[in-house]
């Protein structure tokens, strides 16, 4: 088992006052550089061929793959420190490329579940309980309250998601559009609190978001926390403006107040004139640090052919070295302790599983 560095150490961030932290970032600066982009070597696809042949020799669903059944004797440490500059350095990375153009897409998922398990434990991320996820258009009705943005061809507005570590990994492109685009939410944090430190504090407050149909045992169809929270030292952002907007359907959730417009705008703004863009390629993993990157995805054109869509593969990821979480994520992530398997969409009677098609 190879070690995780540990993130036990307590963060120096402190309400009001600026982050550092290699998090802090602008897109322009990054765009210049390619020191977050690690490219596959030609010995590293070859473990990744030979881990695969040991999964099919055995006959291992996908789901039963831990990192014990995947070895990976020289990649496998590589594959850890890129998690851990996700964790503790500039909150992403872009891995280049496995060629899927050889593999079905079974066999090219196995290889991104394998390496998965190299940076954490894969949590639900829907009702259905897929642990394995498919971001590809599913052609749901516009209205519908369950219908979820990765399921349309649809822009998606700057979010983060309910883990610590979401990957990406491109199965199939679109005939156009798709573009990929990060921000670093604690750069957006420390220009909101140099500019405006009273919305700062507008963003200290609760916010609520819809839960699209997607409701834990006991729980109300919207949960609730600041989009800038402060624990152990940390800021950890929670921002999901579409499901903000969307939790005012209901009667029960206060209407947003003009400041609170104000500050959202403001944060939307940031996040697009700080944000890298970035194209995925085929075979290309995107990994991103939930707590301190928003991402977000232009509209795209598809092909007609449903084999042709546009397919990304998505995991959600516990990290087992992550941060503190403040108590306000309990109602979204169920467990927030250090080293627990944390986060996840978990509804009454589900079970896990790992599909290898959209449904």
């Amino acid at each position: 088992m190879l070690p995780f560095h540990s993130t036990a150490r307590l963060g120096t961030a402190r309400p009001m006052q600026p982050v550092e932290s290699p998090a802090v970032w602008l897109g322009r600066d990054l765009a210049k550089i390619d020191k977050w982009i690690h490219r596959l070597s030609d010995d590293e696809i070859a473990e990744l061929d030979a881990a695969l042949r040991q999964t099919q020799e055995r006959g291992l669903a996908i789901i039963d793959i831990g990192r014990e059944d995947f070895p990976l004797p020289t990649l496998g440490p590589v594959l850890v420190e890129l998690q851990d500059q996700v964790i503790n350095g500039r909150g992403f990375v872009l891995i280049k490329r496995i060629p899927v153009e050889r593999y079905t897409d079974v066999e090219a998922q196995t290889i991104y579940w394998g390496m998965g398990t190299y940076w954490g434990d894969a949590v639900s991320q829907n009702g259905k309980g897929h642990v394995l996820g498919h971001v590809k258009d599913l052609g749901m009705a516009e209205g519908d309250p369950a219908r979820r943005g990765y399921q349309t061809t649809l822009k998606l507005r700057y979010h983060t998601d309910s883990c610590d570590i979401v990957g990406l990994m491109c199965l199939a492109k679109a005939k156009s559009g798709g573009m990929s685009s990060i921000a670093s939410s604690a750069a957006i944090h420390n220009e909101i609190l140099h500019r405006r430190p009273d919305l700062i504090e507008v963003l200290r407050g609760k916010f609520y978001m819809d839960r699209k149909c997607e409701v834990p045992d006991g729980q109300l169809p919207y949960a609730a926390a600041p989009v800038f929270n402060y624990d152990g030292g940390y800021m950890t952002c929670f921002y999901a403006r579409g499901d903000i907007d969307s939790a005012q359907r209901f009667d029960a959730v206060p209407k947003l107040k003009d400041k609170q417009l104000e500050a959202l705008g403001l944060m939307d703004d940031l996040a697009e004139n700080f944000s890298l863009k970035m194209d995925i390629e085929l075979g290309d993993i995107q990994l991103l640090h939930n707590h301190v990157i928003l991402h977000a995805r232009t509209t795209f054109e598809d092909y007609p052919e449903f084999e042709r869509k546009r397919h990304m593969v998505r995991l959600w990821l516990s990290a087992p070295n992550g941060r503190p979480l403040p108590p306000s994520f309990a109602e979204r992530y169920g467990s927030i302790e250090v080293g627990s398997v944390r986060g996840g969409i978990v509804v009454p009677d589900m079970s896990l599983c790992a599909p290898t098609e959209a449904v």
